[in-house]
This record gives C-alpha cells, sequence and structure tokens, in this order.
C-alpha cells in the first residue's frame, strides 16, 4: 500500500470520527432551549475539523529533513486561516453549546460531547503542525469547560483526555520526523560508503594497471641491469632514463597522457629534453571531449619544441587547464625560457561573445 491511499485513510477516519461525536450529542434525552444554536455549534466544529483536515497549504514543508512526515508524504503545515478557525471554534463551541442546552443539562454526557469533538480538532491541528495554535484552542477549551461545568465536572467530561491526545499527537509526530531524518542520515551514509567503496576499487584497479605498466616499461631495464651488476652501456642508460621519465609521468600527470602524448613526451626525452609533468587537478570535471583536445594540444606542442627543459603544469584555473613552458637551460633567468603556452579548459568560438569580454 502506498503513502497517499494511507493518508486518505487517515484523513477519512478523522472526518468519520468527528462526525460521530457529533452525532452522540445529537441524541439528546432532553430538547435544548436553543436546538438551532445547540445543532449549528456542533456543526460547526465537524466543518472546522474537516476543514483542517483537507485544507491545502502553499507553505513548504516545515520539516524539509523529514520527507517521510511531511509534504506530499505527510502532514503538511496547517494554514494559518485553519489554524485560527481551530482556535475560534474551540472558544465559541462550549459558550454556545452551554447556553442552548440550559443549566440543567450542561453536564450531561449529550451535551458535553462537544469536548470530545474540540479535542478531535485541536488534535487535526497538531498533527498538521500548528501546535502552538493547538494548545492556544485547548486553553480556551479548558477556561471555557471549567467556567461553564466546573474543574471536576470538565475533567470527567472528556477535557483530560482531549489534553492527552494532543500530548499523544505532538510526542508522535516529533518521533515519526526524528525516525525519518534518522533514516535519511543512514541512507546518505550508505550511499557514501557506496561512493567510498566505488573510488577505493577504482584506485585499486587503477594501480594495477599502473602497476602492469611499470612492469611493461621498467621490467626488462630492470632485469639488465641486475644481470650486468649495474654496468649498463650508454644506450642502456638512456633506455632507464626514458623508463623513469615514463614512470614519473604515469605517476604525476596521467590524465594529461594518451598514446600520443606518450610518444611525444619520449620523442621529446630521446632528443635530450628533460621533461617534468605534474598535474594538480586542472583537468578535473572536464569531459572525454574536452581531455581529447587538450591531450591533442599538448602533443603538438610538446612535438614542435626545441627546449631543453620542459614542464607541464595543470593547475585548477577557471579559465587555463594547462601551462607548459620551456627553457634551453637550467637557469631561472627569464631570457631562457623560450617556450610559454596556455591550453585553455574551453575553446571560445571566434565569434562568441565572450572572447571580447576575456
Amino acid at each position: 500500500m502506498t503513502v497517499l491511499p494511507v493518508r486518505r485513510l487517515l484523513v477519512g477516519l478523522g472526518l468519520v470520527f468527528a462526525v460521530y461525536l457529533a452525532s452522540r450529542g445529537l441524541m439528546w434525552t432532553a430538547t435544548p432551549s436553543a436546538p438551532v444554536v445547540y445543532v449549528s455549534a456542533l456543526a460547526l466544529g465537524v466543518i472546522s475539523t474537516a476543514i483542517c483536515l483537507f485544507a491545502d497549504s502553499r507553505i513548504p514543508a516545515a520539516y524539509p529533513d523529514a520527507p517521510l512526515t511531511a509534504g506530499n508524504r505527510g502532514p503538511s503545515k496547517l494554514p494559518v486561516w485553519a489554524a485560527v478557525l481551530a482556535v475560534a471554534t474551540a472558544a465559541l463551541v462550549p459558550t454556545a453549546v452551554s447556553l442552548s442546552v440550559g443549566a440543567d443539562h450542561r453536564a450531561e454526557s449529550w451535551a458535553t460531547s462537544y469536548v470530545g469533538l474540540i479535542g478531535a480538532l485541536l488534535t487535526v491541528a497538531t498533527v498538521r503542525r500548528r501546535p502552538g495554535f493547538a494548545w492556544a484552542g485547548t486553553a480556551a477549551l479548558a477556561v471555557s469547560t471549567t467556567a461553564w461545568l466546573g474543574p471536576i465536572v470538565a475533567l470527567g467530561q472528556g477535557l483530560t483526555g482531549s489534553v492527552m491526545w494532543i500530548v499523544g499527537a505532538q510526542l508522535l509526530l516529533g518521533f515519526l520526523d526524528r525516525a525519518a531524518r534518522d533514516t535519511v542520515r543512514l541512507v546518505e551514509l550508505q550511499r557514501a560508503a557506496v561512493a567510498w567503496q566505488a573510488v577505493q576499487e577504482t584506485r585499486r584497479r587503477e594501480r594495477r594497471v599502473r602497476v602492469r605498466f611499470a612492469l611493461q616499461v621498467a621490467a626488462p631495464i630492470l632485469v639488465r641491469v641486475i644481470q650486468s651488476g649495474g654496468e649498463l652501456t650508454p644506450d642502456e642508460r638512456a633506455q632507464a632514463r626514458l623508463a623513469e621519465g615514463s614512470l614519473r609521468d604515469e605517476l604525476r600527470g596521467a590524465r594529461l597522457l594518451d598514446d600520443r602524448v606518450r610518444a611525444e613526451l619520449d620523442s621529446a626525452r630521446r632528443r635530450g629534453s628533460t621533461i617534468t609533468v605534474f598535474d594538480e587537478g586542472g583537468l578535473d570535471g572536464l569531459d572525454q571531449q574536452s581531455l581529447d583536445r587538450i591531450r591533442g594540444e599538448l602533443a603538438e606542442i610538446v612535438s614542435g619544441t626545441v627546449a631543453s627543459r620542459l614542464i607541464i603544469r595543470t593547475a585548477r584555473d577557471p579559465r587555463v587547464a594547462v601551462t607548459v613552458v620551456g627553457r634551453m637551460d637550467e637557469s631561472d633567468d627569464e631570457d631562457s625560457v623560450v617556450l610559454w603556452e596556455e591550453i585553455p579548459r574551453q575553446r571560445v568560438a571566434a565569434d562568441d561573445p565572450r572572447r571580447a569580454r576575456d
């Protein structure tokens, strides 16, 4: 059974209960002195209860973190005008009934049925998240019934039960809201745990890929180092430097690399260039098409440079994804810089008005 049919069932039961309490008052054993006023007072109680049950609220849910008991899936907040009507009904009905039945019949069970009816009305207001108005109506009901019946009779004719209904409704709604919030937090924790497990699995898979790549690149030269006792030929030393550079690239800037970029970096190293690659998160959030474009531009830049020292770095910049700096020597002199290229995160079309603003 879904939430909506259950809610309709509870609303229907509340209305039937209010009609039942009012009908008890119509089974009088003595004719009221003002029957029209008496019946009108009971009708007002039933109508007010129906309004509080069905009144639509355009106010946002009072408890957005408790979706199981708020908004469209649970009791929403009662409109202020309906809550004021409930308080006014709680204040008027006891006096109207007491005056219409006469002093001799005010303590009769049929004449005090309004106490339960008003208690049901205020319970509905409590469930509809207007406890302040509900307690104000309870105070008005208590004052009126005590004034007309006396405290002992009023407590014995349903005032105690009405107060207990409101207390129970407020406590139950609070428990449901707390349970709903705990459920939401549990779901969030489960999602976070699943996401963490997925991230860890992805990292493990990536580490396995890196290990296989490292073995593929470095294993032959390492075997040669062991076999020769470290006595390598110049060609083997060059291969060892290339293998070391490739491993550093994979560890420091894997997202910058594809087959073409790897090939161009390897060619630049064979030409004698020293290359340093750093990925500091500049490629985060980019789609595959943007990554392919950036890698293609990087491969073209590396293939056309004659710099002896090449620094490739990504950074968390809103405009630039990759910066490539080339120097002719190891000094920090600005005159030694022969290459400075910035690859943007997004290419702007020539007729795009953002280009003019930039």
